[in-house]
């Protein structure tokens, strides 16, 4: 993890607009929002699935900052004041507090600009056909029907009661969505893998993307403020249906673990090639912080 970790950190600092060219505060904002914060989930989850297939490593940073800067750009826009109106994150003022409000919306337009142009300008995959592909399975995982539309379902139910199968349709498009995305596109860096094969990597990328929201529902409640880096107990107050609100804190918990056993039966059929999805499973079910 710390490898790749750094290596993504060096791959963003890199790929992002340096702050002498125009217009500086705009890429200032930009690199704000990215760098030096964040554990780096999605770029894990597509360097390990790029293991599965034997892709290559400098593809790889490439992908993994795609879906990074799509996930940094929801995070600025999920902060200002239209939407969940928070002052923290990563440890640090929001885009919007540390620049300004137009600042922050222009920023978060920009990284996902720049996510696109950096899957449309590097050779990531083996064929074009394959490389469009790629393109539009995240652009699917960004929009309406993943994390711009869950977004907005959850806006529509603060304050509502949601049933299980409702919240669940949420998160897999608010939150999942993107995760599946971070492991198709790093499986797809490789070689193809068959029908089978595809089929069981999007059903562990479905189990371990419903897995973080949960555990993010449960340490809102547990963690502090501190500890998170962003604003504790936050859905409560804003009256937002979470798993552990729907199901109470130990379900959530079992919960939890019940799609962490699942992630690992969907890796079974690929041997020691998934042993880094499946040590990724473990880290986000069982993470404290």
């Amino acid at each position: 993890m710390g490898d790749v970790q750094a290596r993504m950190e060096a791959a963003l600092a890199r790929l992002l607009p340096a702050t002498h060219a125009v217009p500086g505060r705009l890429h200032e904002s930009m690199r704000y929002a990215v760098l030096e914060g964040g554990k780096r989930v999605r770029p894990l989850l597509c360097f390990a699935a790029g293991e599965l297939t034997g892709a290559a490593r400098e593809r790889l940073e490439v992908a993994g900052a795609a879906v990074e800067l799509i996930h940094a750009y929801s995070l600025v826009h999920d902060d200002m004041p239209c939407m969940d109106d928070d002052i923290l994150r990563r440890g640090k003022p929001t885009v919007h507090v540390e620049f300004d409000q137009a600042t922050a919306l222009l920023a978060g337009d920009a990284l996902q600009s720049l996510a696109f142009q950096l899957l449309s300008e590097s050779r990531l995959a083996d064929s074009p056909a394959a490389q469009l592909e790629m393109v539009k399975a995240l652009a699917v995982a960004s929009g309406s029907r993943g994390m711009a539309g869950g977004q907005a379902i959850d806006l529509a139910s603060t304050g509502k009661p949601l049933t299980l199968p409702e919240l669940e349709f949420m998160h897999v498009h608010k939150t999942g969505a993107l995760i599946r995305a971070a492991v198709v596109l790093g499986a797809r860096c490789g070689a193809t893998l068959d029908a089978a094969g595809a089929e069981s990597l999007d059903r562990y990328a479905k189990c371990v993307g419903l897995a973080f929201q949960v555990v993010d529902d449960v340490l809102d409640c547990d963690a502090s403020t501190a500890t998170l880096g962003k604003t504790a107990g936050k859905d409560a107050i804003q009256g937002k249906a979470t798993y552990v609100s729907v199901m109470g804190i130990a379900r959530a918990k079992e919960f939890a673990e019940e799609l962490r056993v699942q992630a690992h039966a969907a890796l079974a059929g690929f041997g020691e090639r998934a042993g880094r999805l499946a040590q990724l499973a473990d880290f986000i079910v069982l993470r404290k912080f």
